[in-house]
């Protein structure tokens, strides 16, 4: 796996395109989901968008107030590539 693609358990950096905000994200799965410690659900929209992409992608997924854009800016962390494959 190339070490900026985001996979589970990966930490993510991430610029919201409409309001400029930038923020940090680790996918996890929905028992160990806790927003306030910036750990998202795989199952959530915005886990579900991130799965897959890899830095420098643009995000784009459609949600109830119109759609969202996100750039994924940068992988912080991702265990494949930092060997940690018992997460």
């Amino acid at each position: 796996m190339p070490p900026d693609v985001i996979t589970m358990n990966s930490k993510v950096r991430v610029r919201d395109m409409q309001t400029r905000e930038e923020s940090e994200y680790t996918l996890v799965f929905p028992h160990a989901a806790d927003i306030k410690q910036g750990k998202i659900s795989v199952l959530a929209p915005i886990g579900t968008a991130l799965l897959g992409y890899k830095t420098g992608d643009v995000i784009r997924w459609e949600v109830p107030a119109g759609t969202r854009v996100l750039k994924v800016l940068s992988v912080l962390y991702q265990p494949e590539a930092a060997g940690d494959y018992h997460l």
